[in-house]
């Protein structure tokens, strides 16, 4: 990639970057108006300030580099609604010589730390909010899953903050709350699998007074690390002190041992134990940074958010059963998820689930509340299966050492990896570290500019404002957001419209410039609150008198990400909604307004290069896991949608259109077509799918390998060249979450399919006299990108 940062230092990218003036220009660029935003990425250019955002008294946007300054009467206008806004007192120092930080223009992010919960005796040592973290473990379970379970638990308990909180749910047929702080004996609080109980009920039972709350003004005597000691202190305790219990109690604890029938499932309370850790936390720590973390091994069958009968007969839902209405469990199930999610939003509490199981456990209906408060996702086959163990450790374990391992490794070996490491990659210890909670987004544009809405881990607080659009898109009717849990690497899709429809209402000496503010503030792992502020311009450009400026602000790679992720909403939301045939509409609307072209003259067609690459981008996407979601799970198609959801526009974009690297001894390893014809019987190609890594070696290689060449001095370069796609392959496993599953496999070997499934089909069983000796061919119908393309091309030029 040329541009090795492309989101800079704001961490925002567009679709197009000039905009057209009016509704209807818009509407003509298919492609919608998006702007998408990274907002905690860490970036060494960002300055902090020691205070808060100076913010303009009418549409509360901050004090931002666009900001128009008078310096004698000490007033600054507001780019967003022209309001003039007067200097506080502490700004009384300002000149064109003395400026503040937020008003130098290489600054358009800057950050502010805010002073929260200061000790009245002692202020500079105030205590710091600790991260909670209740786990939620499925009991009902063969026991070597357990066995798996258990282990991975008891890890990241070691690993864990010794001031972190940690608390301890388990379930099977019933849900039990274990009370850590009662260590003479195990003490566990029952709650019936069958019903569902409301969190004053979970409170109740729990013998919990409804004063269990943080203060909000300085800590007064009885509390410890913030939290107040008698009532919290029963079920949540800080690591340190609760590891030994914790430990002994996992060693104790069995699969669930209530009977199961012959040609039954196992009675599992999943929504139940859920909806109770919510309880809990509600009700002794609203408002905090909290994390449920959920170890399920199957999938719901009792009570509340249960997805299939216990009776063995009966098959989980596919997509079929839910296109067709034939799922009986499932509406009612997304409606608890949903109004868990609701509460653990008001809670500020976010929920995490890391499924193992070799069926379905209910990602597609649990989908709803890990999206909306910003939780993790890892779906694996097994507990002790490196998808999991590894995603796992990750979220806990200190990374510095792993990634010196990795770069030890690859100088040692003294050759040239292919594989360009993400420079922030290294800057923090642990992937735990990097989570931030309680996190609010408000976002300020210029009047003509409205929002629908954002697609991604978010929840709209229904704030109505100017800058709302009537249309909504995922998370909108608002221009503020919750993120209950955010990290690094959060990154959400805005989707805009504008309100002018016609270019006549347009005054002459309107600005040509526009405005947008993302402003976010949220708890740091450390419990600093903190406010980021990205201010952005770009240009208005009228596309009735040219659309030059409009193509060179074209950003493939981003649109292809917002087309995925408003197509993969249109499916989940949309009833009968068609998606190939969407995007195939869409596709050729574009290529007939950007192609050049005589009418009606296919091989006239071309398009400018800067959208060269967009229609391979939609050729994939088709084809893709988003798309063609009949291959999968109804879990696995949730699980594959959260991250795309989630995820910067970079890793987005390899989910859409895998990325392929070849490797032989010629040449350095270098980038290769997506397309059957990269197979070479001399050549290892190295394919990352982001949700898997295949390492493919051609035939000779694979011939060569099996005679152990690579053991014989003679032949260092054969080793050399075969370990070169097994190193770069750990370099991008190391520094992606959850970890990608690893295929090695070997061309015509029965693994090479998770390659093939990912290439253009050039070359089919239909045409298979045109391939090159030692490449391969696709068994399949699909038309190839060449095929699509001559379709598209006559579709586009028609009259």
């Amino acid at each position: 990639m040329a541009n090795s940062d492309p989101e800079g230092v704001d961490g925002v990218r567009m679709t197009w970057n000039v905009w057209p003036r009016t509704k209807l220009e818009a509407s003509k660029c298919v492609i919608p108006l998006a702007a998408s935003i990274a907002p905690i990425r860490p970036h060494s250019d960002i300055p902090t300030l020691p205070y808060a955002p100076l913010r303009c008294r009418t549409c509360s946007a901050a004090l931002n580099a666009y900001s128009r300054v008078d310096f004698l009467a000490k007033i600054w206008i507001c780019p967003f609604c022209y309001q003039r806004n007067q200097f506080p007192p502490h700004y009384a120092m300002i000149s064109e010589t003395n400026l503040p930080c937020e008003l130098y223009p290489q600054y358009t992010t800057v950050q502010y730390t805010l002073q929260t919960n200061p000790d009245p005796n002692n202020p500079s040592n105030a205590p710091q909010l600790q991260p909670v973290f209740v786990f939620v473990l499925d009991t009902c379970m063969i026991e070597e899953e357990l066995v798996f379970a258990k282990s991975a638990l008891k890890q990241a308990i070691g690993l864990l903050p010794e001031q972190a909180l940690v608390g301890f749910v388990s379930f099977g047929t019933q849900a039990h709350v274990h009370e850590l702080g009662f260590t003479e004996m195990s003490k566990v609080y029952v709650f019936k699998g069958s019903k569902e109980n409301s969190k004053e009920q979970v409170l109740e039972q729990l013998g919990l007074p409804a004063a269990g709350r943080r203060s909000t003004a300085g800590y007064p005597k009885g509390l410890q690390n913030g939290y107040t000691n008698t009532v919290v202190n029963r079920f949540l305790l800080p690591a340190s002190d609760c590891e030994f219990t914790l430990n002994s109690l996992l060693d104790e604890l069995q699969t669930d041992q209530w009977p199961v029938q012959a040609g039954h499932r196992a009675s599992r309370c999943t929504g139940v134990a859920l909806s109770v850790a919510a309880g809990l936390l509600g009700a002794c720590l609203p408002g905090t940074g909290a994390r449920i973390i959920a170890l399920v091994g199957g999938p719901c069958t009792e009570g509340p958010g249960t997805i299939v009968s216990k009776d063995l007969s009966e098959p989980l839902r596919s997509h079929k059963d839910l296109f067709k209405d034939a799922a009986p469990y499932f509406k009612k199930a997304v409606k608890f998820y949903d109004s868990l999610a609701k509460q653990l939003v008001d809670q500020g509490h976010v929920l995490d689930l890391f499924a193992s199981a070799l069926d379905q456990v209910g990602v597609a209906e649990m989908k709803v509340a890990i999206e909306r408060t910003g939780g993790l996702v890892v779906l694996a086959e097994s507990f002790g299966h490196s998808v999991f163990k590894d995603s796992f450790k990750l979220v806990f374990e200190d990374g510095e050492q792993s990634l010196g391992l990795c770069f030890k490794l690859v100088l040692n070996k003294g050759y040239k990896v292919g594989v360009q490491v993400d420079a922030a990659w290294g800057e923090s210890s642990s992937f735990l570290f990097n989570f931030s909670f309680s996190g609010m987004l408000e976002i300020s544009c210029s009047k003509e500019i409205k929002v629908q809405g954002i697609i991604g881990p978010c929840t709209s607080l229904e704030k109505k404002g100017p800058n709302v659009s009537d249309t909504v898109i995922g998370e909108g009717n608002t221009t503020t957001w919750k993120m209950c849990g955010l990290d690094k690497s959060t990154c959400l899709a805005v989707i805009f419209d504008l309100s002018s429809t016609d270019q006549s209402n347009v005054p002459e000496t309107v600005n040509p410039q526009f405005y947008l503010q993302f402003l976010i503030s949220y708890q740091d792992p450390e419990g600093k609150t903190l406010i980021r502020v990205t201010t952005v311009t770009r240009q208005w450009v009228d596309i009735s008198v040219s659309t030059e400026e409009l193509m060179h602000g074209f950003d493939q790679e981003t649109a292809a990400v917002v087309m995925a992720r408003i197509t993969s909403l249109k499916m989940e939301t949309e009833e009968g909604f068609d998606a190939t045939r969407w995007l195939d509409r869409n596709l050729i609307r574009f290529c007939s307004k950007f192609g050049n072209y005589r009418e009606n003259d296919p091989s006239s067609f071309s398009l400018n290069p800067c959208f060269s690459l967009f229609p391979q981008f939609i050729f994939n996407l088709r084809r893709s896991q988003f798309v063609q979601v009949f291959n999968n799970s109804p879990d696995e198609t949730a699980y594959f949608r959260v991250l795309l959801n989630k995820e910067n526009i970079t890793n987005a974009a390899v989910m859409v259109q895998p990325s392929l690297i070849s490797y032989s001894f010629n040449s350095p390893p270098q980038p290769a077509l997506l397309d059957v014809a990269s197979i070479s019987a001399d050549h290892i190609l190295l394919l990352d799918s982001y949700f898997s890594i295949v390492v493919f070696h051609g035939m000779t290689i694979a011939q060569w390998r099996n005679m152990g060449y690579q053991n014989q001095p003679e032949h260092q370069a054969f080793a050399l060249l075969l370990e070169a796609p097994q190193v770069d392959a750990q370099i991008i496993i190391r520094d992606r979450f959850p970890v990608p599953r690893l295929v090695v496999c070997d061309q015509h070997g029965s693994q090479a399919r998770f390659l093939l499934a990912k290439l253009n089909p050039s070359a089919t069983y239909n045409n298979a006299t045109d391939i090159a000796p030692g490449s391969d061919i696709i068994f399949t119908d699909d038309v190839s990108l060449q095929v699509f393309c001559e379709h598209l091309q006559r579709l586009a030029v028609q009259s």
